[in-house]
């Protein structure tokens, strides 16, 4: 959950007459993404946000589904998307909902134009590589482990420090926050919680750029991408406070909870949405109790979907995983560890396991991209002969 920041320079009020040295009015601009009942933040421009010289024509970006309806375990090699030059062709879907889009992406090119999500908030993955994210609120750097928040409606560039990047995407189209029951009445982190607001990294070395010309930015809204051309920099901020803007937590910065026997995947817990949850699977100390299963029981998917996506290490449950893998069990039949799992767990005292897990509320439908790297008879994998 964001707590409250400001860079750069804001009036001792709201909505008073704030001039820039020019004797020219600031454009205040208030910016949320619940009405005005939700987190807001107030901006500062130069020049109208509202300064549009062109629009292109717009495009469908609606991902073709290949399975609406499945009932079978499956399997994705994740880092069989091939790279591609350009951060928006690169972002392949594969999975998704009408509350939910899950894909990955393999940019090897920093963006020259500007893009912005009218329709969703982003989560970004980092797996592999390292880099700035530019918006008007200031630069983000992110790397490996890293989760990126972008609330919806943020314009944005994203400059990779290499050619090597592999993001894992998640796209919302209701507001992402931290768990609600780790926060107090007010919004603080709890004692308890598995991490804190010292974990979250805020925008810094907010940069104005004061400058006229033609500036593309990519829109997406209901799965068309509309280009606009905008006659100034959209980051020509010099000042803004509130609650509302991007910010990075590290998968390394979450502590594990644990106990004397196995506890539910829910103290995994790092993100929540109203139609689905993201847990973040580190590496802990094992449970310790001298007749512990460190080994997940076998459990009925029946409210929910289940999509993991490892990231590193030996990931206990599963045989024969590899990095960037995804597993999809879907709301309906059980699932649970694979052949040997449960023996092999009884005894260890840790695991070095990296993933990121997300279950969404509603049946996931299946693309054409994720077959393209479907693991072939995944579902056959708990039999033993």
């Amino acid at each position: 959950m964001p707590f409250y920041h400001s860079l750069g320079t804001v009036p001792d009020k709201r909505h008073v007459v704030f001039r820039q040295p020019n004797g020219e009015l600031y454009q205040e601009e208030l910016v949320g993404t619940q009405g005005f009942g939700g987190m807001s933040s107030l901006v500062y421009h130069l020049y109208p946000p509202t300064r549009v010289k062109q629009k292109g024509k717009p495009y469908s970006v609606v991902p073709e589904i290949a399975i609406e309806n499945s009932l079978n375990a499956l399997s994705f090699k994740g880092f069989d998307i091939k790279p591609e030059a350009d951060f928006l062709e690169s972002r392949k879907i594969l999975f998704t909902n009408s509350a939910l889009q899950v894909g990955l992406a393999a940019p090897k090119k920093s963006t020259e134009y500007f893009y912005k999500n009218a329709d969703a908030d982003e989560v970004l993955f980092i797996h592999e590589g390292s880099g700035t994210l530019h918006t008007m609120f200031g630069d983000l750097p992110f790397k490996y482990g890293d989760y990126v928040v972008i609330p919806r409606g943020t314009v944005y560039k994203i400059t990779f420090d290499t050619e090597a990047n592999r993001l894992l995407i998640m796209e919302s189209t209701d507001p992402v926050f931290t768990p609600k029951r780790y926060r107090n009445e007010f919004g603080q982190l709890l004692e308890h919680s598995p991490f804190c607001e010292r974990d979250i990294k805020r925008p810094v070395n907010l940069k104005t750029y004061d400058e006229k010309g033609e500036f593309d930015i990519f829109i997406k809204k209901r799965g068309m991408m509309f280009p606009y051309v905008y006659a100034n920099h959209p980051f020509d901020v010099a000042g803004w406070d509130g609650y509302h803007y991007p910010y990075t937590f590290s998968i390394f910065n979450f502590e594990p909870i644990t106990g004397r026997i196995h506890m539910p995947p829910p103290i995994h817990q790092t993100f929540e949405s109203r139609n689905f949850v993201v847990c973040s699977f580190v590496p802990r100390l094992y449970d310790y109790h001298p007749q512990a299963i460190p080994a997940p029981y076998h459990h009925s998917n029946i409210d929910s979907d289940e999509i993991l996506y490892y990231v590193d290490g030996d990931f206990m449950s599963r045989n024969n995983i590899k990095k960037g893998q995804l597993t999809l069990h879907p709301g309906g039949i059980p699932h649970g560890p694979h052949p040997g799992a449960i023996e092999r767990s009884i005894g260890q005292k840790e695991t070095k396991e990296l993933a990121v897990m997300i279950d969404p509320f509603q049946p996931m439908q299946i693309t054409k991209e994720a077959m393209k790297i479907d693991v072939e008879d995944y579902y056959k994998s708990w039999l033993t002969e």
